[in-house]
């Protein structure tokens, strides 16, 4: 079946579905990309349009389009958004845990008589076989992933079941696929690609310098110039705004803290309950909450127009987290605030919070009772004695070294060329331990981000790959003056060319701040060099294609 490809095509559909005028030159890209059954990787920020790369092309394709997303809350919320068009080809149904066995029996047939378009699902709710053979029958056309991030190891949102959706796609007939996230490194990018199983996928990152937003921070020397720095922030600026902390207790701390100053504040962490998190998620969106201290579980789902701050009262752990949660501020594009009040004591709480290595034991012990014949989840965690979030997590590094396989989506098996199991126990070891270092990596360019006296949005978007010359004018360097432009020739390397360093291997020239040059290296990460020690000394060669 030939299929429109042309952009006039997919306009008059957005024109004509969904009311809107025009379209970016990424969502076109993708858009097309995903017409001629092509994978994207589309990185927008929130309000930038995530969702009509994959709705658009939806209503153009011969089958169901099915969106895999983590949070119900999210899902609602497209879910109204499409339905409230009162347009058959735009309805949209979802199967959940929200949902009853009728209720999910009666969304699966809305699907397979063509009342629906769009089936709206978790990873939890495909990693059950029988559901996951219900929406294979139901031929989707396309996949789109959301919040794409989850799907990596990298991502702060990390979530096991994530890990086993490329597998899951695999079982739906490996339709196209789209992953979307409104922030992505280029590792967390490239894991995306590897864990999704994406072949040659359309990449569009853009959008990530938001104008509207200005970035500030101040370094502490005590906690309680921190503490006034914070306290003068409310005294200015109107609600409602976030404040980021570290940790449960911080966030039960500085809630009561401010409320015993007459800040109306409340708290919200992992730690509390379902229903008390998600009533406070709704009275948060409807405008009840001016004040909410946080840890980083108070993010997906939070699409608030009028959020006029964002304060981080510790380093975040590194610029992923930081552009993710600062994103939250200024969506209706009016003008907005990021501060980031840090000590040098936070790089230690961060180093704290790193992921220990994994037990080299249990990673033998799992690789042991896998075999030729699938084993399920259940059957594993009775066989281990393992929870279920450290079976996945084991079960993924043992699958990046070769020593086990998802089969059906949700069963593993020992593969023929399997090492033995201590071979890959050990060599599961090495692999997350080179996880570790990228990790302490991206936590030292948050620390690089916070001491720069450059532009920080140039800096900002270094990190995630986007190289730009002027300064940005919304963020307190250049305010100060300190801000220079850069005519892109201040370094002995292309920006985005690759160079090799005897120790550490290949690495991709991501920008210069002054006599500094930041490259990313594919074994140990992120890493600052001085421009005159590199020429000096040739530590850097320019790597061959």
């Amino acid at each position: 079946m030939k299929l429109p490809l042309h952009s006039p095509r997919l306009r008059r559909a957005a024109r004509q579905r969904f009311g809107w005028s025009a379209l970016r030159p990424g969502q076109l890209g993708a858009m097309r990309a995903l017409l001629k059954g092509r994978d994207a990787l589309v990185v927008l920020p929130t309000g930038a349009g995530k969702s009509a790369v994959y709705q658009i092309p939806a209503t153009m394709l011969p089958g169901p389009t099915v969106v895999i997303s983590p949070l119900l809350a999210l899902q609602q919320d497209q879910i109204a958004a499409l339905n409230q068009r009162g347009q058959a080809e735009l309805r949209a149904v979802r199967i959940s845990s929200a949902e009853s066995p009728t209720q999910r029996r009666a969304a699966l047939d809305d699907v397979r008589q063509g009342r629906a378009r769009f089936l709206f699902t978790t990873p939890e709710q495909l990693c059950d076989p029988e559901r996951l053979a219900e929406v294979r029958r139901l031929s989707p056309a396309l996949v789109a992933v959301d919040e794409a991030h989850c799907v990596s190891a990298w991502g702060h949102d990390f979530r096991p079941d994530y890990l086993a959706v490329g597998h899951l796609v695999e079982q739906l007939g490996r339709p196209p696929v789209v992953a979307l996230t409104a922030t992505a490194s280029p590792p967390v990018r490239d894991d995306i690609v590897h864990r999704l199983g994406l072949t040659d996928p359309h990449l569009v990152v853009a959008g990530l310098d938001r104008g509207n937003l200005f970035l500030e921070v101040a370094h502490c020397p005590t906690e309680d110039y921190r503490w006034r720095r914070l306290v003068a922030l409310l005294d200015v600026e109107q609600p409602p705004g976030i404040v980021y902390v570290p940790t449960r207790r911080a966030a039960t701390d500085l809630a009561g803290q401010l409320v015993a100053a007459g800040y109306p504040a409340r708290c919200y962490h992992a730690g509390m309950s379902a229903t008390a998190r998600q009533q406070l998620h709704d009275e948060f969106l409807a405008g009840q909450v001016p004040v909410m201290v946080a840890t980083s579980a108070f993010g997906m789902g939070i699409d608030k127009p009028d959020v006029r701050w964002v304060a981080h009262t510790a380093l975040p752990d590194s610029p992923d987290s930081y552009l993710q949660e600062i994103g939250r501020g200024g969506r209706d594009g009016r003008p907005a605030r990021a501060l980031l009040l840090w000590r040098a004591e936070d790089i230690g709480l961060q180093r704290y919070f790193t992921t220990s290595p994994p037990d080299q034991d249990e990673l033998r012990d799992v690789a042991e009772v896998l075999g030729a014949n699938p084993a399920t989840r259940a059957d594993l965690r009775r066989r281990t004695g393992l929870g279920a979030r450290k079976l996945s997590q084991l079960l993924a590094l043992l699958e990046e070294v070769g020593a086990a396989r998802t089969v059906a989506g949700t069963q593993s098996v020992r593969p023929f060329y399997a090492p033995d199991p201590a071979r890959a126990a050990a060599d599961a070891v090495a692999a997350a331990e080179r996880r570790q270092t990228v990790q302490r990596s991206r936590t030292d360019m948050m620390r690089a981000f916070a001491e720069a006296t450059g532009c920080r949005t140039r800096a900002l978007l270094a990190y995630f790959g986007e190289h730009v010359t002027d300064v940005c004018g919304h963020c307190d360097s250049c305010h100060a003056g300190t801000s220079t432009a850069d005519d892109g020739a201040a370094g002995p390397f292309p920006v985005h060319s690759m160079v090799r360093h005897a120790e550490w291997g290949a690495g991709l020239v991501l920008g210069y701040e002054q006599d500094r040059m930041t490259v990313l290296f594919d074994g140990v990460g992120y890493k600052t060099l001085s421009v005159p020690v590199v020429s000096d000394q040739g530590l850097l060669a320019a790597e061959q294609r």
